[in-house]
This record gives C-alpha cells, structure tokens and sequence, in this order.
C-alpha cells in the first residue's frame, strides 16, 4: 500500500520553515510509554483512579498493628492482581501502537507535486 502526501507548494514557505525547525522527523508516534518511563507512568495513571487508591489506603492501613484486619500481605493481593493485569493490558495495547506505527512509518510514500 501506497500513502499519497499532497504537500502545499510554497503557499506557506514561513510557516513551513517555522514548523521544520520543531518537528524535524515526519515520522508518526502515538504510542504512551517507552521502556524507561512504561511504571512511573502506568502506575501514576492507575493511581489516578479511586478504586485503586482505596485499596492502597487498606494496605497501608493495614500495616498498623492496632487497625490490622487480616494478614498483611493477603491485603495487598486485590490492589496487585488489579494493578497488573492493567499494566499488562496497557503494555500490549502501547506495543500493538508501536507495531502499527513502525509499518505506517517505513511504507512507501508518493508525494503529488504539479
């Protein structure tokens, strides 16, 4: 498959120049995470909801020995479980994006010019 790129013919020469200087690549990314930066992100984002949040306050709760309902670390197994079957979805879905980004970024392109 061919992608066709209709560039403006020097309308806009300024801005062009402008923009190049920003966006140097043309290449597509639409993926969130790198290999660096896939946990502090995730887990910032996880925690961003309230659910999660809830059980971390139980956990942490539960660390007191005066409140202590069960075992300390049975509290932890709910917030975990969820935790990384979300970041393995997450992780699956960022790859699938960068599979799909790498074949629209290395296929062949025909630039229309008059």
């Amino acid at each position: 498959k061919l992608r066709i790129v209709i560039p403006d013919n020097g309308r806009q020469w300024k801005d062009w120049k402008q923009a190049s200087v920003f966006y140097s690549g043309n290449r597509i990314q639409t993926t969130k995470y790198t290999w660096l930066t896939f946990l502090p992100r995730n887990l910032l984002e996880q925690f961003h909801r309230l659910g999660n949040i809830y059980f971390l306050f139980l956990v942490v709760l539960n660390w007191f020995p005066q409140v202590e309902v069960f075992h300390q670390e049975i509290t932890m197994l709910p917030l975990i479980t969820v935790l990384l079957s979300s970041m393995t979805k997450d992780a699956i879905e960022d790859y699938r994006k960068y599979q799909f980004d790498k074949k629209i970024n290395f296929s062949k392109t025909k630039v229309y010019d008059k």
